[in-house]
């Protein structure tokens, strides 16, 4: 494993932080910053939630963060690696099913105003099927990309469903084919999500949205060792996910921050290139506010807080109603139909 940014002025190793307390270190990076192109950088952790050696840094630039080096080859993780190591299988069990179909009500709920008439939907990293399932059930059309194998097999078998098997870079739409574009904790998981995001605008009609929603690195509801984590390619704050949609020429019309500060949610329309002046990626200030939130963040501000205390229960609560709720299920079509039954009770899309 790599052990800290080489300074290209030296040649010489900089050492890493400890923990996310200390101050940063600052040096050049390996890997150019995706927003502004960037190589000044400061280290705010090297390790992962798992406690394993994970270097992240900040651009001084524009505030964007990522790990630098890489963790692992994207391409095998996800294709192989990423279910397993974080489900521990290869398709869907029936809790996992349950969970996730209450997230996709969740996310239904947060653009059901773009779908009052019947529309041609993109979810990109469909996983097991479960909110494309939902979209499908309720009228629309319906196509969905998902690199794992066994969970896109899992939501073409069980639910019908339609989805291209491979990573997003890969998939082949045809222009303006979609009236909506979901992108569900994905685009922090990608190589180049500034290239992800200019392949969905190409896809989206001219008077379409894209739905992005990524964990909000300025979130402070979870334990401070658990902020960086190996999957998590990129983090953004709200300042520079806007910036980033900008400059691959997209608009954003709002965006919605999750109650408890760990997800932001945003919504993009496609805008014209700006014609006045280049485009100014840098962010002034952003690197500074970021930095000062995850170094301020600790556990003693964390346990002045009820979330160490609530969450235990939480989790407990949601063991037993899961196994409650899949009680005498058959197949996870089965649990998702007994699931969505009232919304669907509920929801009429215009034809």
């Amino acid at each position: 494993m790599h052990q800290g940014a080489c300074d290209r002025a030296t040649g010489r190793q900089l050492p890493l932080a400890r923990n996310l307390g200390m101050n940063q270190q600052v040096g050049s990076c390996s890997i150019p910053c995706n927003l502004c192109g960037g190589k000044e950088i400061a280290i705010l952790s090297n390790r992962s939630r798992s406690g394993k050696p994970l270097q992240t840094v900040i651009c001084r630039a524009c505030g964007l963060v990522w790990s630098d080096p890489r963790p692992y080859e994207p391409r095998q993780f996800y294709e192989e690696a990423y279910r397993l190591s974080y489900k521990q299988t290869y398709s869907p069990r029936l809790n996992h099913v349950l969970r996730a179909g209450k997230v996709a009500l969740s996310r239904f709920e947060k653009i059901a105003q773009l779908l009052s008439s019947r529309k041609a939907v993109l979810d990109v990293g469909s996983g097991g099927g479960e909110f494309a399932y939902l979209l499908h059930a309720l009228g629309h059309a319906v196509n969905g990309v998902e690199p794992n194998r066994g969970y896109a097999d899992h939501s073409i078998r069980e639910y019908g469903l339609t989805v291209q098997v491979g990573f997003v870079q890969d998939a082949v739409f045809l222009p303006e084919s979609f009236d909506v574009v979901t992108i569900w904790h994905v685009l922090e998981h990608t190589e180049d999500p500034g290239r992800v995001l200019a392949l969905l605008r190409s896809w989206l009609k001219v008077d379409g949205t894209l739905v992005v929603e990524v964990p909000n690195i300025e979130s402070t509801c979870q334990a401070p060792k658990s902020t960086f984590h190996e999957a998590h390619l990129y983090n953004f704050n709200v300042v520079s996910l806007r910036r980033l949609a900008k400059k691959h020429g997209m608009h954003e019309a709002r965006h919605l921050i999750s109650r408890d500060g760990g997800n932001i949610t945003m919504f993009l329309t496609r805008a014209q290139p700006s014609l006045e002046e280049p485009y100014k990626a840098a962010i002034p200030g952003n690197y500074e506010w970021v930095s000062r939130i995850v170094r301020e963040h600790s556990d003693l501000r964390r346990h002045l807080t009820p979330l160490p205390y609530v969450r235990p229960w939480q989790r407990l609560y949601r063991s037993l109603m899961e196994r409650r709720e899949t009680s005498g299920a058959i197949s996870g079509k089965a649990l998702l139909d007994r699931l969505y039954s009232h919304p669907l009770k509920n929801y009429s899309v215009r034809q």
